[in-house]
């Protein structure tokens, strides 16, 4: 498959350019975390339901009929055909989190970037991909098939907007999510978070709070002793990295600790330092919180692998297993733990589920019933894949293969579905981090490579 340039949506694309940037600060503006229902269209609250209304205002202003899902996603289509191909993007967002050196909703330009969290995951990807639409149609270009854009409302807590879509409207059979990284990803290794308890009777621990998500490394955690163990617990943390730190300090006659490691996706634990593993281990050597802490810190290890706990592994398809220890909280006597795993295609989550309980067992930890995401994999050889990779290729220049990821995107839900961009190689990856943002030059090629893509999948 060759690529060919086309003068009209070139055109139309350059025409567009100025408009996407401020429709993407826009919805950057908006603090689009889940939080409780707020009304019967608003399932996942308020801000959420504002940035699906904010989106669909847009998708009629660009001349495409938005569609409201009650509140779970929207979806426009452009074309004709009987056959459909799905974009998949979303509009939810992590908690921003701490470390920012700009208003995590300020939608600020700084050196030819815009920063704001949503600007690579996702609300940029998804305005690229609408205006990538809205130019195919002011560029006149028949389509044989339709694209219809879908966003979702609830991807960053566990996808029950696509489940909701599925089970009302019915998902096309092919399409791509902009949710991760060029070149293009067909296999996704499958993800199950773990959630355990152990009782805790050392009267001396009195908190931890640690994580805003399984899926994301903790970059901070915290713990409350009771007394004085500011100096002990100073000579207990034993990292030597200039990114991670520990401050105590005694309040009402209680030492409190903060650990400071460096957040990232879990789907790459290995680009974070992780906070409660960190506090973790400064417990452990104080002798604080008994079997529970000790047994813990073993098991979470040093790396993300998973050698610790009896479950590391690899295969051919989609590389190796990483484990995230994304949520720990203690109090009132009992000490809770949130696992987030990645696994390769042919491993069971069962087996693995079963062997993580079975070695903290001996601390009296307990599992709760927990639920796999499948891993997904498309054929290299199939339609989709090869278009899209010759879309991109031409574009760039370039001779990319397809590649394997850790993260879970909505391409998951599609029969034949992958994900496509939108950051690029070399580009920083800073979702679910502090700072969140994007090279404006590169969310513009990147609308181009959607616009190009959709023509060759569709027209």
């Amino acid at each position: 498959m060759t690529f060919e340039p086309n003068e009209r949506l070139d055109a139309a694309l350059a025409a567009l350019e100025g408009d996407m940037i401020e429709t993407l600060r826009r919805w950057i503006r908006i603090p689009s975390v889940r939080a409780e229902k707020s009304a019967e269209n608003a399932p996942f609250g308020a801000q959420v339901r504002r940035a699906l209304d904010t989106a669909m205002a847009d998708i009629a202003r660009l001349g495409m009929t938005p569609r409201d899902i009650d509140g779970y996603c929207c979806d426009a289509e452009i074309g004709a055909g009987e056959e459909t191909v799905a974009v998949l993007a979303h509009l939810d967002v992590v908690p921003e989190g701490d470390g920012w050196d700009y208003d995590p909703y300020g939608a600020e330009i700084v050196d030819g970037r815009l920063i704001g969290r949503g600007t690579s995951d996702d609300k940029g990807p998804g305005v690229a991909a609408l205006f990538a639409m809205k130019a195919i149609l002011d560029a006149g270009i028949p389509m044989k098939r339709k694209c219809r854009l879908i966003l979702g409302c609830d991807e960053e807590c566990g996808m029950q907007d696509l489940a909701y879509y599925e089970e009302k409207i019915g998902l096309p059979e092919m399409g791509f999510s902009p949710d991760a990284n060029f070149p293009l990803i067909n296999t996704e290794k499958g993800i199950m978070q773990m959630k355990l308890d152990a009782p805790m009777d050392d009267a001396r621990l009195l908190s931890i709070a640690c994580g805003t998500r399984p899926n994301v490394v903790p970059g901070t955690a915290k713990a409350v002793l009771a007394g004085d163990w500011r100096e002990a617990a100073a000579e207990a943390f034993a990292v030597e990295d200039e990114d991670c730190a520990i401050e105590t300090a005694l309040l009402e006659g209680h030492t409190h600790i903060t650990v400071t490691g460096v957040p990232a996706h879990a789907s790459t634990p290995e680009k974070g330092k992780n906070a409660a593993k960190m506090l973790l281990a400064v417990l452990h050597k104080l002798g604080v919180g008994g079997a529970p802490v000790a047994l813990l810190d073993e098991a979470a290890g040093e790396g993300s692998a998973g050698e610790a706990l009896g479950i590391a592994g690899s295969d051919a398809v989609s590389g190796p297993l990483t484990i995230n220890l994304g949520l720990l909280f203690a109090g009132e006597g009992k000490l809770s733990v949130t696992f987030d795993c990645r696994y390769p295609v042919f491993f069971d989550d069962r087996t693995i589920a079963s062997t993580v309980q079975k070695r903290l067992a001996p601390a009296g930890f307990v599992m709760a019933p927990c639920h796999a995401s499948h891993p997904h994999h498309v054929p290299e050889s199939s339609e989709l894949v090869q278009k899209l990779m010759a879309v991109y290729n031409g574009i760039t220049g370039e001779h990319a293969k397809p590649f394997a990821i850790g993260g879970g995107t909505y391409a998951r839900h599609l029969k034949e579905g992958v994900a496509y961009g939108m950051l690029f190689p070399g580009d920083l990856e800073l979702e679910h981090q502090a700072n969140e943002s994007i090279d404006l030059k590169h969310y513009v090629k990147a609308a181009r490579i959607y616009a190009y893509a959709i023509m060759a999948l569709c027209a």
